[in-house]
C-alpha cells in the first residue's frame, strides 16, 4: 500500500523563482545534489538542466506514488544520472558519509518540526554532506496562507536557523524567492563531522 506522508503531493515549486533560487544555490555542473522528500521531484529536474553527468543527483521520498511519476519523467527526458528510492528522511539517508554537495529541503523542514524528527534528519545531513556543503531550506513566509501550509505550522527563517546551527551549520543567508516563499541558505562546517556534532 502506497505510503502517504503528511505533505506529500503538496509542492512550493510553482512559487519559487527558480532562476533566482538556481543563482543562490550556485550548482556546479559536476555537483552531487541530494533532494529530499522531494515529491514529484520537479527540483531535481530542473537540476539535472545544470548537473552534468559527471555530476549525480539523488531523489529521495516515502511517497512511491510521486517517485514513479518523476521516474517516467526521467526515462521520458533520457537522465542518466539521477537515482530515486523510497527513503524516510527521518532515519538513516542511505548515502556515504561526505559525498553530497548540496542537500535541499523544499518545505520538508515545516514537517519534519512538526512530527518532532528534525534532528536525526539534520544529523544524517551533517553526516553526508561535504565538509563546506550547502543545506538549502525552502519554506513559505510565517504570514496567513493560502497559498501554503496553516500558518501554525510554518516556521520562519530566524526558527530555521535556530533549529539547524546546533548540527553545525552556519547561514550564508537568508532570501526572498518568490512572494509567498524564501530560501535560507547554509554551509556545513569543518567541525561538523559524525561524532562532532553538537545535539543541545
Amino acid at each position: 500500500m502506497d505510503h502517504k506522508p503528511i505533505g506529500a503531493g503538496k509542492s512550493s515549486y510553482d512559487f519559487v523563482d527558480m532562476e533566482r533560487f538556481f543563482q543562490k544555490l550556485d550548482l556546479r555542473p559536476d555537483a552531487v545534489f541530494c533532494d529530499l522528500a522531494c515529491g514529484f521531484g520537479y527540483y531535481s529536474l530542473d537540476a539535472s538542466r545544470i548537473i552534468e553527468n559527471h555530476g549525480m543527483i539523488y531523489a529521495f521520498d516515502l511517497w512511491e506514488e510521486g517517485l514513479n511519476a518523476l521516474r517516467e519523467e526521467i526515462n521520458r527526458r533520457k537522465i542518466t544520472n539521477m537515482v530515486t528510492q523510497v527513503v524516510d528522511i527521518g532515519q538513516r539517508i542511505p548515502l556515504d558519509d561526505a559525498s553530497v554537495d548540496v542537500c535541499l529541503l523544499a518545505t520538508v523542514l515545516h514537517d519534519l518540526i512538526h512530527e518532532g524528527r528534525q534532528d536525526r534528519t539534520l544529523r544524517e545531513l551533517g553526516r553526508i554532506l561535504k565538509p563546506g556543503g550547502k543545506l538549502a531550506v525552502i519554506e513559505f513566509k510565517k504570514i496567513e496562507g493560502p497559498p501554503g501550509p496553516p500558518i501554525g505550522m510554518r516556521i520562519s527563517s530566524n526558527q530555521v536557523l535556530s533549529t539547524v546551527s546546533p548540527f553545525g551549520f552556519r547561514e550564508i543567508e537568508t532570501t526572498e524567492v518568490g512572494a509567498f516563499v524564501y530560501l535560507s541558505l547554509f554551509a556545513l562546517g569543518e567541525e561538523s563531522r559524525p561524532g562532532n556534532i553538537k545535539t543541545n
